[in-house]
C-alpha cells in the first residue's frame, strides 16, 4: 500500500484524473440522455448491502459470492458486503418501497461495484457499472427495446468492432433438463476436466460452458446442445427477439455456449463483445430473470436487464480514437487581469458569462501579463480576454483568439477592444461562429 513512506491507492482501485474526468462526465451524461429517451429513470442504491441479500440472488455456488465479494461485519455483528452488481439491489429496492406491485418498471443506474479478482486490463477492483432494468414484461419485445437502445449508444458514442452475441437457457425445466444431460456426458471425462470445471461440474455445471480451458472446450465440442432441450414457449419467445432484432437491423450471433457467470438468469441472455480488444472484450452483458423477484420475497415478476462496466467501454472508445472522447477538457474563455481593480472586474465578467453557458477560467492572484499569457495558452482556452489597468478604469475588454487553428475560421481575428458590457454578445457570436 506504501512505496518509500508514501500511502498509494489500494490494489484494484484506480484514481480517475481530472484529464480523464471530461471523457466519463461525457459518456455518462450520452448514457443518461439515450436512456431518458424511452422513459427511463434513474434509481439510486447503497454501496452497502446484507451479504444475504447476493448469496440469496446471485447464488452461492457463483463465483462472485465464493471467492470474490468484499464482505466484513460491523460493530452490530452484521454481515455486510460491498455490492459486486446492480441487479440485486435493485430488486431489493423494488420489493421494499413497493414498486412492483401492480406496476411496470423502467430503470438505470450508475455507480461503483466492488469485486476481489485479479486486476487486468478492463477489470479492476473497484468499478463503475450503467445498467438498465425492466419489471413487468415477459414478452420479447422488451428485451428488443433494451437491445436497440444499446446499440444505439454504442452508435452515439462512436463504438466500433462490437457485436452482439445472444442464446436462450430456457425456463427452469429446460435449464434442469439440460443440467442433468450435460453433466451426464462431462462425468465421463471428469479426469480431463481443469481444476474449476471439476468443482463446477457438482456446483454450476452450466458455467462450465465459458471455461477459457482449451482442453475442456474441445470436450465440449460434441457436448449436448442446450438449444435441443427447450421448451415450446421458450424456443417460441427466443425465435420472436431474433424476428425483432433483424426487424431493427441489429446483427446478432447465436452462441450456445453463451451463459453468463450468474444464477438467476433464465431464457434471453446476451453480452456484447469487443473484438481486438483482448481477454476482458466483453462491454456489455445481461439477460432475464423472471425468478428472482420472487425468489427474494416479492410477488412473481418477469425482469430484464443489463449491465456495463465503464473502465472498460471508456478505455475502449479512447483506443479505437472515438469522437465522443476526442476533445480537451479546456474552458471558452481565458481571462487575463492585472491590479486590484481588474481582478474585481474580471470576477464580476465570470459571472456574467458562466451564468449563460460559457465556459471561463480567470486567472486568480497576482502575476505579469506574460506569465498570465503562458497559463492561457497552456489552458486549452479558445478566447482571451484581457482587463489591464487602462482597460479596469475605462470599464473595458479586450479580446484576443488565443487558437491560431480557430483564427483562421474566423472572418475578423485581430484582437479588440470594448465595453465589458458587450463582452457577453461578443465572445458568445465568436464561439457560435466557430
Amino acid at each position: 500500500m506504501s512505496k518509500q513512506g508514501q500511502i498509494q491507492a489500494v490494489k484494484g482501485m484506480k484514481d480517475i484524473l481530472p484529464s480523464d474526468s471530461a471523457i466519463w462526465l461525457k459518456v455518462e451524461s450520452l448514457c443518461a440522455e439515450v436512456f431518458s429517451r424511452r422513459n427511463y429513470q434513474q434509481i439510486r442504491t447503497p454501496m452497502l448491502e446484507s451479504t444475504h441479500l447476493f448469496a440469496r440472488s446471485i447464488g452461492a455456488e457463483t463465483d462472485i459470492v465464493s471467492k470474490e465479494m468484499y464482505t466484513f461485519d460491523d460493530r452490530n455483528g452484521d454481515s455486510l458486503t460491498l455490492r459486486p452488481e446492480g441487479t440485486a439491489s435493485c430488486v431489493r429496492a423494488g420489493i421494499e418501497h413497493g414498486l412492483f406491485y401492480n406496476q411496470q418498471q423502467r430503470l438505470w443506474y450508475v455507480g461503483p461495484m466492488f469485486r476481489h479478482e485479479r486486476p487486468q486490463k478492463g477489470r479492476y477492483r473497484q468499478f463503475y457499472q450503467v445498467g438498465v432494468e425492466c419489471y413487468g414484461w415477459p414478452t420479447a419485445d422488451i428485451e428488443a427495446e433494451v437491445l436497440g437502445m444499446v446499440d444505439q449508444l454504442f452508435n452515439t458514442l462512436g463504438l466500433e468492432n462490437t457485436k452482439l452475441y445472444i442464446n436462450s437457457l430456457g425456463d427452469s425445466e429446460s435449464r434442469t433438463r439440460y443440467r442433468h444431460a450435460l453433466v451426464e456426458y462431462l462425468r465421463k471425462y471428469e479426469k480431463e476436466l481443469d481444476e474449476d470445471s471439476q468443482r463446477r461440474l457438482t456446483t454450476n455445471p452450466l458455467r462450465i460452458l465459458d471455461s477459457k480451458n482449451q482442453r475442456v472446450q474441445e470436450l465440449l465440442k460434441k457436448a449436448p446442445d442446450i438449444h435441443e432441450f427447450l421448451s415450446e414457449q421458450s424456443r417460441q419467445h427466443f425465435e420472436q427477439l431474433q424476428a425483432y432484432l433483424t426487424a431493427l437491423e441489429i446483427e446478432f450471433e447465436i452462441n450456445p455456449k453463451l451463459v453468463r457467470g450468474l444464477d438467476y438468469y433464465n431464457d434471453t441472455v446476451f453480452e456484447w463483445i469487443n473484438h481486438g480488444y483482448g481477454a476482458q472484450s466483453t462491454v456489455c452483458g445481461g439477460g432475464r430473470y423472471d425468478n428472482m423477484v420472487a425468489q427474494m420475497g416479492g410477488q412473481t415478476t418477469p425482469a430484464f436487464g443489463f449491465g456495463m462496466g465503464l473502465e472498460r467501454l471508456i478505455e475502449m472508445l479512447q483506443e479505437q480514437g472515438a469522437k465522443s472522447v476526442s476533445h480537451q477538457n479546456a474552458a471558452d474563455v481565458f481571462l487575463v487581469s492585472v491590479g486590484d481593480q481588474a481582478r474585481l472586474q474580471a470576477l464580476i465578467l465570470q459571472q456574467a458569462l458562466t451564468k449563460n453557458g460559457i465556459r471561463v477560467q480567470c486567472h486568480m492572484g497576482t502575476g505579469s501579463m506574460k506569465n498570465q499569457f503562458k497559463r492561457a495558452d497552456k489552458s486549452g482556452a479558445t478566447l482571451g480576454l484581457i482587463i489591464g489597468e487602462s482597460e479596469a478604469e475605462s470599464n473595458e475588454v479586450s479580446v484576443k483568439v488565443l487558437r491560431r487553428e480557430v483564427a483562421g475560421r474566423l472572418p475578423n481575428a485581430q484582437q479588440q477592444t470594448l465595453a465589458q458590457n458587450d463582452a457577453l454578445n461578443v465572445v458568445t457570436n465568436l464561439l457560435d461562429s466557430l
